[in-house]
């Protein structure tokens, strides 16, 4: 079950931390945060990177293998690092139009499907 909590909590965390960094970038083009101050928009990420934090913390102490769990560290990153692009592709896919895949993003896919098959050996 550690292994299910730990991937759900990161997916989790992850669709708050591509909120947080790239969520005011569409606020800005339907207007909601045009005339906002820099330190505004700053503090609204902040607000969305607490949740993510609440959420990547319990992630990494429940799939750290010190901590009971299944996973060392270098695999705990891999897979947060896979699941942060996942979860980055989609959404920016989804909410920025003319954002598409392309043959280049497909092969770097696949290098880091790669890259967890190895950490895993």
């Amino acid at each position: 079950m550690n292994v299910l909590y730990t991937i759900l909590l990161l997916i989790c965390s992850n669709i708050f931390m591509t909120l947080a960094w790239y969520g005011h970038l569409k606020l800005q083009q339907t207007g909601v945060s045009s005339n906002w101050p820099l330190i505004g928009v700053i503090l609204f990420s902040w607000i969305i990177a607490l949740a993510e934090y609440c959420c990547q913390v319990p992630a990494n102490r429940i799939g750290f293998v010190g901590n009971g769990g299944p996973f060392n560290l270098m695999q705990l990153k891999v897979i947060q690092e896979v699941i942060s692009l996942i979860v980055f592709t989609v959404i920016a896919t989804m909410m920025f139009q003319g954002q598409s895949l392309h043959w280049n993003h497909l092969a770097a896919f696949l290098c880091l499907v790669m890259a967890v098959y190895f950490v895993f050996l």
